[in-house]
């Protein structure tokens, strides 16, 4: 288990505290969780659950996990089913009530699309092909050396259902998903129900796709915190284990979980 280096408590004590009203939106991979080389080899700390439950009700129940992640694979994940989240970039939310709330979408619109990354998988045994349901993720882990090359095809083969649905370069992945929906549009319902509300919302998350999460919570006037060297915002934070300590900061602990 890893010790927090002093960079990352320093860039955690940097990050302000928002005043106590404030709700809190968490993007998951690369900021709650180390990055992994497959998307189900990740590892949860074991303490992280009880400071999302501490969150969670300081809060007063305004938090929500934002993950590219279906809803359900946040749910296996942490082991519970009752966290408010949005999965799919957006595609998918579960209020804070409870309600799923799923977009429309033609998923047999991706058939051609689906059938032609099948055989890019086929062709380059090391791509591994992600299907959401709503969308189509392939990831360029253990095929790296192609990847340049792979997602000029995946953008000739995704062309013909733009502009329904658009193309989101992520770290060693690329996905197609519905366009109309996304962690913007997410945060956005989020923040127009209870328990969310007239707060001061907290965004944090690693990835290009957290931009919309970032554009949402500067409208409500609230914090936006970049995580780790791919994204840039007015506060930053380093890694996942920056991420706890600044977290458990914010319900007034100093004990840092470590990833």
């Amino acid at each position: 288990m890893m010790q927090l280096a002093e960079h990352e408590v320093d860039a955690a004590h940097a990050v302000p505290l928002p005043r106590n009203d404030w709700c809190l939106f968490l993007d998951v991979d690369g900021t709650l969780l180390e990055l992994a080389d497959h998307p189900q080899a990740v590892d949860v700390d074991p303490r992280l659950v009880p400071l999302l439950d501490r969150l969670l009700t300081a809060a007063g129940g305004a938090l929500a996990l934002v993950s590219g992640r279906t809803i359900a694979d946040l749910d296996r994940l942490f082991e519970r089913g009752d966290l408010p989240a949005a999965g799919l970039h957006g595609c998918e939310r579960r209020d804070a009530q409870g309600h799923l709330h799923v977009a429309p979408v033609a998923v047999e619109q991706l058939a051609g699309l689906r059938a032609g990354l099948e055989a890019l998988v086929r062709r380059h045994p090391g791509l591994m092909l992600e299907d959401k349901g709503a969308g189509l993720a392939l990831h360029f882990q253990d095929a790296r050396e192609v990847e340049h090359q792979v997602r000029g095809e995946v953008a000739l083969l995704a062309a013909p259902l733009v502009p329904e649905y658009t193309l989101l370069d992520g770290h060693r992945v690329i996905e197609v998903k519905p366009a109309a929906h996304t962690k913007d549009s997410a945060v956005t319902a989020f923040m127009q129900e209870a328990p969310f509300r007239g707060r001061l919302p907290v965004f944090i998350g690693d990835d290009q796709t957290d931009y919309g999460g970032f554009a949402a919570v500067r409208r409500f006037d609230g914090i936006a915190i970049a995580v780790g060297p791919r994204v840039h915002s007015e506060w930053w934070l380093p890694g996942p284990t920056a991420v706890h300590r600044w977290l458990e900061h914010l319900v007034g602990e100093d004990g840092a979980v470590t990833a």
